[in-house]
């Protein structure tokens, strides 16, 4: 009887210790696959962030192109521009950071350290107001030549609104 409780009690102990040399393996998987698993979602966060540029960048290049070609068609000219807002987008200036009269359109894109701003240059004056057109979508934009830019009426410039 007392060899047998003897043989229990080793087939016990063998038992605990698979159990807890598994528990061991188990817990070191954890510890290398737990940092890589962040490592990956940091990527994915500033690859995001990435195509989010190189879309806000595209949208901003199209505007200053047709900028560029209304304002060298003169008054009246103007053209229904469609432009595909990325996700991420924080708002659009154009001209200046003040919505007055420049030659910059800026798209405000978030990324993981901060807002960046995604600019291109268009030789012509051009002003208007596109900070409404934050949230990611297809949108509609009015870009007219104007004798008398609404920012300062002894200017010309091409001026951009969103379609309503």
């Amino acid at each position: 009887m007392q060899s047998e409780l003897w043989m229990y009690a080793k087939n016990s102990n063998r038992r605990l210790q698979s159990s807890f040399e598994l528990l061991i393996t188990m817990s070191f998987g954890l510890a290398i696959l737990l940092p890589l698993v962040i490592i990956a979602f940091i990527q994915l966060s500033n690859t995001n962030s990435s195509l989010s540029s190189i879309e806000a960048q595209q949208a901003a290049n199209k505007l200053s192109t047709i900028a560029t070609v209304i304002g060298g068609e003169g008054y009246p000219a103007k053209e229904l521009v469609q432009i595909e807002v990325p996700q991420g987008v924080a708002g659009i200036e154009i001209g200046t950071a003040a919505d007055g009269i420049g030659h910059e359109i800026i798209f405000l894109v978030r990324s993981p350290v901060g807002l960046s701003y995604v600019t291109s240059y268009t030789p012509l004056n051009v002003s208007g107001n596109l900070g409404g057109l934050s949230a990611a979508g297809t949108y509609l934009v009015n870009v007219t030549y104007q004798q008398n830019c609404p920012s300062d009426l002894s200017i010309p410039c091409v001026y951009m609104l969103p379609e309503v």
